[in-house]
């Protein structure tokens, strides 16, 4: 495995060299949140696709292969239905709004106040992004490493943590561009026709496969709804998602950029759970499904190939953990620290707006990856974060953007609702449940409507300005000061 080390050692190296360089381009807020709203098609379909195809989308996919066979690839062809009907029927709207967070748009769209939940739920949601992707890469180092799940987590946290911090957005999108093309020779053009050939190709697979492997209902109908409702609807709607189409430099790219990564991730979905399958039929007695990528990396590719293949999986989860750490750090500053520092005095200091960017990377990644050492199942810890973010926030942002009588009153109580509902039933039922999502979005859309049919509609000047920032136009501070604090 020597050679295997070196080339994994050299993509880390080259991966920190990049976000150094990165760092020169990060000199205002705007290039540090949202690479200055600047990315053409071709970096913003590779950034696009890489932020979520993560750890989840790679162990996960390949560990649903293994147990379901072909219908294990029905989460992360949610996820890829998810990125297509963003592109096609939101993106172009949310490029215009040239906000920073999720939680801005609906203090744009209801008013201040509406942030403040909001804010709290995207701030979970992300940091347990974060989270996923460092318990996925951490497995992979168990598999093949022998070292202790906090050596792993340590190691690849402070790679993720150090060139996220160093030029936030620039210093992501250029290594996402590696990890992109990594990812798709490393998984797409080596690993699933190795892996395939390995295994004797699809009528060997089929000989010696369970019954109903190539099923693609075999997961279970009921599991597949689940999925499109956390996955699908959680791609419309996550803050590491919205950053990204931010940094798009006009509605068209975005819209363009993101339909091209939809479908590269619907093929991603077909890969992984070909290659899970392939690793079913070789190893059908793993201790657990969770080791079915590092198993068949480990034990079907030659060295130098393994290590390529590798260092592709890392780049898969490395992408999401980045970008998940730098939303998460978007929506404590913006929405939550920002709450704070208005106490602060008039005549204080002026904030330095990146320092503090980088400081909350810094703390985050932390406690990421504090988290990381105690959680041990991908899913399960990414099942919670989309729970909680569909089932709260799912209602009022969709609702905020197509239903004009949908208020600030029905957003909160809808929030609160939804969220929950979630949270109990996930008690009660257990974290992989699949009632938790359909009661809480059930909970979330009755009160919403309810909520806003039985109170006063939103003021006209509100709902004026938010129609000015739809259409692209800046709305001046001075004529709209309740959107001056979002």
């Amino acid at each position: 495995m020597t050679v295997d080390y070196l080339v994994m050692a050299a993509y880390l190296l080259g991966i920190i060299g990049v976000g150094w360089w990165g760092k020169r381009r990060a000199a205002s807020k705007s290039d540090f949140l949202v690479a200055g709203r600047r990315l053409g098609p071709f970096m913003y379909t590779g950034t696009m696709a890489a932020v979520v195809l993560g750890g989840a989308s790679t162990i996960g996919g390949v560990r649903l292969g293994y147990t379901y066979g072909i219908s294990g690839a029905a989460m992360v062809f949610a996820i890829g239905l998810g990125l297509l009907a963003l592109s096609v029927f939101f993106s172009a709207r949310i490029t215009r709004l040239r906000v920073y967070t999720v939680a801005e748009m609906l203090s744009l769209r209801y008013g201040d106040a509406a942030s403040v939940i909001s804010g709290v739920v995207m701030w979970i949601y992300t940091l347990m992004l974060a989270v996923t992707s460092t318990i996925a890469y951490a497995s992979v180092f168990d598999v093949l490493f022998d070292v202790p799940r906090w050596v792993a987590v340590v190691i690849g946290g402070t790679v993720v943590v150090g060139y996220s911090a160093l030029g936030g957005m620039w210093s992501i999108t250029l290594t996402d561009m590696v990890q992109f093309v990594v990812k798709s020779i490393g998984v797409l053009v080596l690993l699933l026709p190795i892996a395939v050939v390995k295994a004797g190709g699809f009528g060997a697979m089929a000989d010696r496969l369970p019954h109903g492997y190539f099923s693609p209902t075999s997961i279970g109908g009921q599991t597949i709804v689940t999925f499109v409702l956390i996955y699908t609807f959680g791609m419309l709607i996550g803050q590491d998602i919205w950053q990204r189409v931010f940094t798009a430099r006009s509605d068209r790219v975005a819209s363009w950029g993101g339909t091209v990564a939809g479908v590269y991730c619907l093929v991603y979905a077909l890969a992984g759970a070909f290659i899970g399958m392939a690793t079913k039929s070789l190893y059908p007695n793993l201790a657990a499904a969770d080791q079915a990528f590092a198993t068949i990396v480990k034990h079907a590719l030659p060295t130098g190939v393994r290590g390529l293949v590798l260092a592709a999986a890392l780049s898969a989860m490395m992408s999401t953990a980045s970008g998940a750490l730098i939303a998460s750090a978007t929506v404590a500053n913006n929405d939550i620290w920002a709450r704070l520092r208005r106490r602060v005095p008039v005549g204080a200091q002026e904030h330095d707006e990146v320092g503090s960017s980088r400081l909350a990377i810094a703390v985050l990644g932390i406690v990421a990856m504090v988290i990381a050492c105690v959680l041990g199942d991908v899913i399960e810890a990414l099942t919670v974060a989309y729970n909680l973010l569909v089932g709260g926030l799912l209602v009022p942002i969709l609702g905020g953007l197509v239903w004009r009588r949908g208020n600030l009153q029905g957003a909160l109580t809808a929030m609160i609702a939804g969220g929950t509902t979630v949270i109990v039933l996930m008690v009660t039922d257990g974290l992989l449940a699949n009632e938790p999502i359909y009661y809480g979005l059930l909970a979330s859309l009755v009160t919403y409507v309810a909520t806003s049919l039985l109170t006063r509609p939103t003021e006209a000047a509100v709902l004026q300005a938010w129609r000015r920032r739809l259409a692209g136009e800046q709305e001046p501070a001075a004529a709209a000061p309740e959107l001056s604090a979002a």
